[in-house]
């Protein structure tokens, strides 16, 4: 059967620079978007950068339907790159700011990126040089924009400077009409298979997701959202970045995570609500306790992208003032699925599901395709009007879906709530503090180190974040007793993998168990780390 949570299919039928425009002239000195450490956001101002923005891009030759990546944190410019882009019909591929040359290589390359914004330096990274490194295996990038960076940088040939490109003048930028059903953003996500899937959302199908938000909260201008997730993420893109756009609640960009300021802007600000991964609600709770500090103004915490021990649900009533903190789910292809239990009375559905389905429909299927009991695990089908066009590779499209369901390979049920219970992953992927990792793509590089032989990386318990990468190894000399963490580091960093998915584990095995078919049982692996035997 198919368990029908649609309450409303309406679309904006408008881009996000059509709303920011009537916004800048009716309110033009409205703050719309917080900054740590920087001046708010208002209307008039991100609409005028934005505008001489894209009056430069349209100069150098862009045109709608070309892409623009943005390696950013979460910065103002990045705001004013989203808007500029929407004016022209330009496709946004955001980059999560913490991958390198690995990553980078496949996602410009597959989206035929033809301008890259990056910063000049972030956490001790420098950008310019790393680009530098990929540029000549990357023909179709034609431009690079260094954001916040010295203009006399020679470490990429030709690149421009982002204020140079925000002094143009507006009157000069040519409108163009963009259909919101037309292409948007293009956001990486990982596979099974270790290659990113590149997902493509519409102006309509993201704004219907912002919508669903705001509906099921019924959020207004008393509330301000604490984002902690990057603009680079689908959560922090869409409910930190463009939310302010189509609505009255404000919202509050961290660009980098650190529980006392987070507290300290909570209580400044008086933030009302946050949407974050599992690690930021455990620290919030463990500083409001060991401070005694209530964080009275916070009165909503949607939890996801990381398992969730329901007894920290649980704690929130008796740490945090007014706060009620829920389990969410959804995906890049389907964002915000489920929408949580808000009400007191509710608060062991909010511990115990994964909350209730909310303007979506979805389908619980057995192996072969069939629906199954309430109660009963299967598959998760879903299909909703906010919804991803689907990924850029067809091929990739047509195995995920089903009569326009699309297949989400995590496994779960429906309760008599109507509320969804995620009980495993079909796709092998690591969930390490939101962020998605493809074991497959670790595996990979370890199995070009000399000393290995066969390996499997499995997520294992972190009481931090969520899941934590773990890889067993067999070693090509049964001898071989000195592969550790901190010997495999070197081979990691020269192959370019992000700090964040390297082992934070390594269990020496003599052999695996596998299926009949001869596959590594994974399963018997994790949990192994669970029990810790």
């Amino acid at each position: 059967m198919v368990y029908n949570g649609i309450n409303s299919q309406q679309l904006r039928n408008a881009t996000v620079s059509d709303i920011a425009l009537k916004r800048a002239a009716d309110e033009p000195d409205r703050e719309i978007i917080l900054l740590d450490g920087e001046p708010p956001i208002t209307n008039a101002t991100i609409v005028l950068e934005a505008r001489q923005l894209a009056t430069s891009l349209q100069k150098l030759g862009l045109v709608a339907g070309d892409v623009i990546s943005f390696q950013l944190p979460s910065w103002r410019e990045a705001v004013a790159i989203d808007l500029a882009a929407a004016m022209l019909g330009l496709v946004v591929n955001p980059i999560i700011p913490i991958y390198r040359e690995r990553e980078l290589r496949f996602i410009l390359g597959d989206a035929q990126t033809r301008l890259l914004f990056i910063p000049q330096t972030f956490r001790s990274v420098n950008y310019p040089k790393m680009i530098a490194s990929l540029r000549h295996e990357l023909p179709k990038l034609e431009h690079v924009v260094v954001v916040r960076g010295s203009t006399d940088d020679r470490q990429l040939d030709h690149h421009r400077d982002y204020h140079t490109l925000i002094d143009a003048d507006p009157k000069q930028l040519q409108p163009i009409a963009v259909d919101p059903n037309s292409l948007k953003v293009l956001m990486y996500t990982s596979g099974t298979t270790g290659t990113p899937k590149a997902v493509m959302h519409s102006h309509n199908s993201l704004a219907r997701a912002i919508d669903n938000t705001l509906e099921a909260w019924e959020l207004d201008d008393r509330d301000l959202m604490l984002m902690p997730s990057p603009v680079t993420h689908i959560t922090g893109y869409v409910n930190g970045m463009e939310l302010p756009f189509y609505s009255d609640v404000k919202t509050l960009l961290m660009s980098q995570w650190q529980v006392e300021r987070a507290a300290q802007l909570i209580n400044q600000y008086s933030a009302t609500l946050c949407i974050s991964a599992t690690p930021f609600l455990q620290e919030l709770i463990d500083y409001a306790e060991h401070h005694s500090d209530p964080l009275a103004s916070l009165r909503l915490f949607a939890c996801g992208g990381a398992a969730v021990p329901p007894e920290l649900i649980r704690r929130v009533p008796q740490s945090l003032a007014q706060c009620r903190a829920f389990r969410v789910y959804g995906s890049t292809e389907v964002p915000l699925v489920s929408t949580g239990f808000t009400q007191p009375e509710q608060l062991e559905l909010a511990a115990t599901t994964d909350g209730k389905i909310d303007n979506w429909q979805m389908r619980v299927v057995d192996p072969e395709g069939q629906d199954v009991g309430l109660g009963v695990d299967g598959e998760l089908w879903i299909r909703g009007p906010a919804m991803m066009l689907g990924y850029k590779d067809a091929a990739q499209t047509a195995a995920s879906m089903t009569d326009g369901f699309f297949h989400t390979g995590d496994i779960g049920h429906i309760t008599a709530e109507n509320a969804v219970v995620i009980t495993d992953r079909k796709k092998d992927l690591i969930i390490r503090g939101g962020e998605n990792i493809s074991a497959k793509e670790v595996e990979d590089i370890l199995h070009d180190h000399p000393l290995i032989r066969e390996t499997a990386v499995v997520a294992m318990p972190h009481q931090r974040l969520g899941e934590g990468v773990c890889a067993y190894i067999v070693c090509e000399d049964p001898e071989t007793v000195d592969i550790d963490v901190k010997s495999l580091q070197p081979h990691l960093a020269e192959a370019g993998l992000a700090r964040q998915k390297w082992p934070e584990k390594v269990v020496l095995i003599a052999s695996f168990e596998r299926t009949a078919s001869g596959k590594i049982r994974k399963d018997v692996l994790r949990a192994k780390l669970v029990s810790g035997k």
